[in-house]
């Protein structure tokens, strides 16, 4: 793949990529999934926590291996285009920008619904669109004047939010009962495939601490060092917290607000109203992360000559893609007041796996290329690795529902269409060529 030189700022070091993926990925999905996993499978959802930890590893893995080829912007794109070409790059960054827009629309929607039990009438008529407004336009604006002050209020976010789940997993230890982690027996099949996909929502989103690889510093070593810590972190976090909360609420199962709920067992009301502004602060830390990440997917594929060239400009004063950052603030903001949390969020979880398939399925022609270059991360096992995850995407696809898999070949073919267009008007191909590989 091949574009002009960037003019971004290397502003991101390894502790920013490592924000990055942190808030990607513990974002809504943990406040709310513990009772449906339960529901689910009962006490094995612990475990099931587990298994999609060591499941999403492989595709961390591999997004890894793939990273350390490259220090330009683009991340997926980038993949997928050096690997297929300019249709099958689009294609990949298209249908991960939707995954992109569709989940922090969905986030700001559940955003509201937290807020509407601190501050009432937040959830509901003018008070929800108020909270959406703001949200989404604030953290454009920050985003817009540059990396650094994203990063610092990303940072600030970060330790807000985590704290206090922290302190609730540290005290919750001690409430851990056998009998609420140690299965009795297996999970049926039917319950165990619809849990894992649920699961799943509270991994995805580190796609996008791949994307501003041009506004980091050694990407090609500091990108796969801080996503594969950040993972194994999280996987961690997320079995402890699992585990707390199905010790302390014997029917975990029927908890609308599973977290604040075991919070009020162990520390009383404040403990309560301590959780519900954390999970609305979590929700504004993955808000502000994607946020980031997401405009410099439209800014690469314009640079590469797939969408309009007006999206590759860079601030002349803040030095960032600014009208990207516009069009993507937009774009969340209409899906947030048009969609509901529940199909959004469905929405985003398909979407992302499918960009996932694609960029897994590049590996082997980037390894042919890139290999044995200096720095490039070699997997144990050759392939082994990404084919497990490649078959852990095609399967986890075969739990989604047929109305999402609709709507989804729907934005599929709008992509189709806006690169159709593109290739009428002579702009497949990049106009200015430099390596953007290592």
């Amino acid at each position: 793949m091949t574009a002009a030189p960037e003019s971004l700022r290397r502003d991101l070091t390894r502790t920013g990529i490592a924000l990055l993926v942190v808030n990607g990925i513990i974002g809504a999905g943990i406040f709310g999934l513990p009772s449906e996993a339960a529901r689910l499978v009962g006490t094995f959802s612990p475990w099931l926590f587990v298994i999609c930890g060591i499941i999403m590893a492989t595709v961390m893995l591999s997004f890894a291996q793939a990273a350390s080829y490259f220090d330009a912007t683009g991340g997926p794109i980038l993949y997928t285009w050096t690997a297929f070409g300019p249709f099958i790059g689009f294609q990949t960054g298209w249908i991960l920008y939707v995954g992109r827009a569709t989940s922090i629309a969905a986030n700001v929607n559940l955003l509201a619904t937290y807020l509407g039990s601190l501050i009432p009438g937040a959830d509901v008529g003018p008070g929800r669109l108020t909270v959406i407004v703001l949200t989404v336009v604030v953290f454009t604006w920050i985003n817009f004047v540059g990396v650094k002050s994203s990063v610092g209020a990303i940072a600030a976010i970060t330790i807000v939010k985590l704290a206090p789940l922290a302190v609730l997993v540290l005290v919750g230890i001690t409430w851990i009962r056998g009998d609420a982690v140690v299965p009795e027996g297996l999970p049926g099949y039917a319950n165990f495939g619809e849990a894992m996909l649920l699961v799943v929502y509270a991994f995805i989103g580190f796609e996008g601490a791949l994307i501003p690889a041009g506004e980091t510093r050694h990407p090609e070593r500091s990108i796969p060092i801080a996503l594969l810590a950040t993972g194994l972190i999280t996987t961690v976090f997320y079995v402890l917290v699992q585990s707390v909360v199905a010790s302390v609420l014997p029917d975990l199962g029927t908890s609308k607000r599973p977290l604040a709920d075991a919070a009020g067992v162990i520390f009383g009301t404040v403990g309560v109203l301590v959780i519900t502004a954390t999970a609305a602060v979590s929700i504004l830390g993955n808000t502000a992360a994607s946020m980031l990440t997401a405009p410099r997917m439209t800014y690469t594929m314009a640079r590469f000559g797939t969408l309009p060239t007006p999206l590759a400009r860079v601030h002349d004063r803040y030095l960032t893609p600014h009208l990207s950052i516009l069009l993507y603030g937009a774009l969340s903001l209409g899906l947030a007041l048009s969609g509901t949390f529940a199909w959004l969020a469905g929405m985003s979880s398909l979407a992302r796996i499918l960009g996932y398939i694609l960029c897994i399925a590049s590996l082997p022609r980037l390894k042919a290329r890139f290999g044995d270059r200096p720095g490039a991360l070699r997997l144990p096992g050759g392939m082994t690795i990404p084919v497990i995850a490649l078959l852990v995407c095609a399967w986890l696809v075969m739990q989604t529902k047929l109305d999402a898999v609709l709507v989804t070949a729907g934005f599929i073919g709008g992509g189709i269409l806006l690169y159709g267009f593109s290739k009428r008007g002579g702009r497949t191909e990049p106009a200015e060529h430099a390596d953007a590989s290592t």
